[in-house]
């Protein structure tokens, strides 16, 4: 790997959160930019050039001046100007093209200065410049013949409320945005992490089956990885408060039993050697109990790795079926191995050879008399699957997942005794340990259990 392409492992995928966060602060921004420039440009009209209103009045004195001028010439135009100043308090005038008046009175020199500053009604208007603006409008049918001229009446002077819309401008439609910024960020990020933070105070008041909804376990995001990973803590905390209290349960019922019968030896009046056989089978029997439980308890909760080797499964069943054969007084040839020397698996020699172990004093202990017992298997990819079948009957369907469950004993299903029925669940526990599977089905004439694990 390149100095380059370490980098890029750390991007974040295509349903990060970082890539939610940034669409929505870019629209953001962009939605802020488009928002500026529009309704700019929108007050830039409202604020700066002369309103319809403004428009449409100034232009209808420009042809009254003009019809004045038509009909009476000089004297119309000063009647109108007469009538004019009746009507606004402003100052106006009627000019030709060469700038002088067109009514009886000649132009001031102070009036004649301000003609060089004329606007047009399209121009915009600024409130900067002291003094109301002057504008030209030309007469509408013959604009060759003269002007109106008029100081703009305050009441169309643009912008009268420049400072209110300056601050929803500035300051209103802005924190409406921003609060739907805010909006946004909390159901994104605010809202799943108060549905963690309930659950965890949940877990707190002892209530370990409350999940969280779909919708927060549903997303591709981190903050949906964080809570199917809280979902799976809360099983994890329930499943072990479980097996804890069934283990509590099923121990203090299994030690019932051999504790009365202790009770019972002690008070009876056997001589001495047999009290003492009795005594040493009643206490094996209870050191067996405790440390199986043990032992899944700790099976159970350790999820330390165990570590591994490459381990060849026909020598370790020479092992066991030596150690099997002096328990059980079977002779060898009950418990073939069908399989090669070429089967080797990576596993914990100690957990597998214990797993193994289990199920095959299960399988002894269940069996006919003159049964037998085989292990066979076959190569599937990178995977070896084994399966150890003996001829006890078989059990109901019902219960080929029940047996390894803590404590399961079947009646009545099998023929046998003995055990505590912890063996099949730490062999599984031991197995999925191993990064492996095991389970177990009929064959019509016995009980075959099936072990999956990783070739070497």
């Amino acid at each position: 790997m390149t100095a380059f392409e370490r980098p890029l492992k750390r991007l974040p995928g295509k349903h990060s959160l970082f890539w939610k966060l940034a669409c929505l602060l870019i629209a953001f921004c962009l939605l802020m930019i488009w928002l500026s420039w529009s309704w700019g440009r929108y007050m830039e009209q409202k604020n700066a050039y002369l309103s319809d209103e403004a428009r449409i009045t100034l232009s209808g004195y420009a042809v009254g001046a003009e019809q004045a001028w038509n009909r009476g010439g000089h004297a119309g135009v000063d009647a109108w100007l007469q009538a004019m100043g009746k009507r606004e308090s402003t100052w106006i005038g009627v000019i030709g093209n060469d700038l002088q008046s067109l009514s009886s009175y000649p132009l001031t020199d102070k009036e004649s200065q301000r003609l060089t500053f004329l606007r047009g009604l399209d121009w915009p208007v600024s409130r900067h410049v002291k003094g109301l603006p002057w504008l030209k409008i030309p007469f509408p049918v013959d604009p060759s013949a003269g002007s109106l001229v008029i100081e703009l009446p305050q009441r169309f002077m643009p912008g009268r409320y420049q400072l209110f819309w300056r601050v929803v401008t500035n300051g209103v439609i802005p924190g409406l945005f921003t609060l739907l910024l805010c909006v946004g960020l909390y159901r994104l990020l605010i809202m799943p992490l108060n549905q963690l933070r309930e659950q965890a105070n949940a877990w707190r008041a002892d209530q370990l089956n409350t999940r969280l909804s779909h919708d927060a376990t549903s997303r591709q995001d981190e903050l949906g990885e964080l809570g199917r990973a809280f979902d799976h803590m809360s099983e994890r905390l329930q499943g072990t408060v479980v097996l804890q209290q069934q283990l509590l349960r099923d121990m203090s019922h299994e030690l019932r039993t051999p504790l009365s019968r202790l009770r019972v030896a002690c008070d009876s009046e056997q001589d001495l050697a047999q009290l003492r056989e009795r005594l040493s089978r009643e206490i094996d029997a209870m050191q067996r109990l405790v440390e199986d439980s043990l032992q899944l308890a700790w099976l159970d909760t350790e999820r330390a790795p165990l570590p591994r080797e490459d381990l060849q499964v026909q020598a370790l069943w020479d092992m066991l079926r030596e150690n099997a054969c002096f328990e059980s007084d079977w002779p060898p040839s009950r418990l073939p191995c069908l399989l090669g020397a070429e089967c080797w698996v990576r596993g914990n020699l100690n957990a597998l050879a214990q797993a193994l172990e289990n199920i095959l004093r299960n399988a002894i202990r269940h069996s006919p008399v003159g049964g037998m017992v085989s292990l066979d298997g076959r190569r599937e990819g990178d995977y070896w699957h084994l399966w150890l079948e003996d001829q006890g009957g078989g059990i109901d369907e019902g219960d080929l997942e029940r047996i390894f469950a803590p404590f399961t004993r079947l009646d009545g299903s099998r023929p046998g005794d003995g055990g505590f029925g912890l063996g099949l669940s730490i062999a599984r526990n031991a197995v999925q340990r191993q990064d492996g599977s095991l389970w177990a089905e009929n064959t019509g004439q016995g009980l075959r259990v099936h072990v999956r694990l990783r070739a070497c």
